[in-house]
């Protein structure tokens, strides 16, 4: 009984082996092999250039008669279309953009692209927080404008580009400028001072007050071979540069503008109001003196209509209207 045990147990190993040595063949078979290609979109290019088909030869065409010179010249002088007598005029263009990086650069590369130089450009965030609104001034035609406002509406983070051109807005601009109040005759010595704009001189005190009564005594003299007066000394010159603030406050109030900053030697003026009436205020301040001055650019907004007014101005288009039946013959 014990060897036919013992003899049974020798063919199952036999018959064991081969199998266990088949599966471990098989196993290191199979991770020797390479994977399968995998048909995705990364391999398109690969199978353009593998199984593109040979286009067809091009048809046969009679080539055409070379042109002369004169035929030349003659379609390029009648078939050119003539240059636009379209007049320039300022156009202020009001976007509102996703508030993300890079809008500022698309939105004005493309304006680049066209040839706008742009005038101003105020960029701020809105009471949305997601919402940027950008207001543009440029010059240009008409037409090129339109074309360039619905190029940035096609712009993905762009929602829409109003024009503002002939709406009835209240525009609005913002500055500050940096007004001496020593005379424009210290101008130059103020802007050598750096950023506190002391008048630097080279010379002492006392030639310093005598240079200071020299041009005080032939400011209103026309002859430059008058006798010099007596140096100035610190209280009129206190009284001067308070004659100067005084005038500079009274040209501000006028105008609706506010001094915001008073030192030593300058004042800061702030105003808001139209590009036309800064430019007419920064004109009045240039005899004083501007050491500095900063604008922000045009800010526009659409005026609310009034409904009463316009139904009261269609009620007299209809009053005066006449009818025609009620006119004498002839």
């Amino acid at each position: 009984m014990a060897s036919i045990l013992a003899a049974r147990a020798r063919i199952s190993a036999r018959t064991v082996a081969p199998r266990l040595f088949s599966t471990t063949s098989r196993i290191l078979e199979s991770s020797s092999r390479p994977p399968k290609i995998i048909n995705d979109s990364t391999l398109a290019l690969d199978y353009k250039t593998t199984h593109r088909a040979q286009p067809p030869p091009l048809p046969s065409m009679d080539l055409a008669k070379p042109k002369t010179a004169e035929e030349v010249v003659t379609n390029i002088l009648y078939n050119t279309p003539p240059p636009s007598l379209e007049p320039f005029k300022k156009h202020t263009l009001n976007c509102l953009v996703q508030n993300e990086p890079g809008v500022l650069s698309r939105v004005s590369g493309i304006l680049a692209g066209r040839g706008f130089n742009i005038d101003s450009l105020v960029v701020c965030r809105t009471e949305i927080r997601d919402l940027s609104r950008m207001c543009i001034v440029l010059n240009g035609q008409e037409g090129v404008v339109e074309q360039a406002r619905r190029q940035l509406e096609d712009l993905v983070p762009v929602w829409a580009v109003l024009d503002y051109t002939e709406t009835p807005c209240v525009s609005r601009e913002l500055l500050l400028a940096k007004v001496s109040v020593l005379g424009p005759e210290y101008l130059e010595d103020q802007l050598r001072g750096g950023p506190s704009h002391e008048p630097r001189r080279d010379t002492d005190d006392l030639q310093r007050e005598t240079i200071l009564a020299e041009n005080f005594a032939h400011s209103g003299e026309s002859s430059p071979s008058a006798a010099p007066r007596a140096a100035i000394t610190a209280s009129e010159a206190l009284r001067l540069k308070h004659s100067h603030l005084h005038s500079i406050h009274v040209l501000s109030t006028q105008f609706g503008a506010k001094i915001v900053d008073i030192s030593e030697n300058s004042v800061i003026v702030e105003m808001s109001g139209k590009p036309g009436r800064v430019e007419a205020f920064l004109a009045l301040l240039k005899p004083f003196g501007i050491l500095e001055s900063a604008r922000t650019g045009l800010m526009a907004m659409p005026r609310t209509p009034i409904h009463r007014l316009q139904e009261r101005d269609d009620v007299e288009e209809k009053a005066e209207a006449v009818d025609a039946t009620l006119l004498p013959p002839g």
